[in-house]
């Protein structure tokens, strides 16, 4: 089992910038690959970037590519998300999730076996 704490979320400008973190605990944090998605009102949940094991592999959808960047820190059973430039369109609840039996490469939520509770990220025009 892993369990996942989410936060950093807010309300910030369109341009500006936001940190979310996520804290896990249950088992070693090494052994699983971690991933960010999120969930706009009346949309599918989406994949945003994820990260390996190790952290030395990250991958990002095209949105958000050069805009938000994906790090993990092992020792301290955390993956963050910084979010930089913004925009509107970034509005969602945004979630973090694990997997240990599928790759960094999973792009689908059902790739993911635990999941935070989210925390909900607004941007404004």
């Amino acid at each position: 089992q892993v369990q996942l704490v989410e936060s950093g979320g807010g309300l910030v400008q369109a341009g500006g910038f936001l940190r979310l973190s996520c804290a896990a605990s249950g088992r070693t944090f090494g052994s699983v690959y971690m991933g960010w998605f999120r969930q706009a009102p009346g949309k599918e949940r989406e994949f945003v970037a994820s990260i390996s094991r190790y952290g030395l592999n990250t991958y990002y959808t095209d949105s958000v590519k050069g805009r938000f960047t994906i790090s993990r820190d092992n020792a301290k059973n955390t993956v963050n998300l910084q979010m930089n430039s913004l925009k509107p369109e970034d509005t969602a609840v945004y979630y973090c999730a694990a997997t240990d039996s599928a790759p960094a490469t999973a792009k689908s939520p059902a790739a993911y076996k635990y999941w935070g509770q989210g925390t909900q990220v607004t941007v404004s025009s």
